[in-house]
């Protein structure tokens, strides 16, 4: 089971990734969108804005989100370690039920580029 900082240090590897991308990726993840990131195993929740093509996590809380973020992924910290490292495929993960994503309508869109 992947730790706290396995977690922490995989949406970090993943920010990069993002500033890093570009065409159809660096579209997509260059919205300004509340996020949070739930770890189901850990029962822990990253929150923080996905702004300027980054993921900004800005706080820990144990248990699930507490408010209702823009954007919101949960997932075992399994997973998340296994998609950032290209392990998981993420569309795959999602269409099964392994990754749970929730946003808005249009999101979704400039979001499935990224998949």
């Amino acid at each position: 089971m992947a730790t706290l900082e396995e977690c922490r240090s995989a949406l970090d590897t993943l920010s990069g990734n993002l500033a890093g991308a570009d065409g159809d990726v660096r579209g997509a993840a260059d919205l300004d969108r509340s996020l949070s990131c739930h770890i189901r195993d850990l029962d822990v929740t990253f929150t923080g804005r996905l702004a300027y093509g980054r993921i900004q996590v800005v706080d820990t809380l144990d248990g699930p989100p507490r408010e209702k973020a823009e954007i919101r992924l949960a997932m075992t910290g399994d997973d998340l370690v296994a998609m950032v490292e290209g392990r998981l495929n993420f569309a795959k993960a999602w269409a099964s039920g392994r990754v749970r994503l929730e946003a808005g309508f249009r999101d979704l869109l400039k979001l499935k580029s990224m998949l």
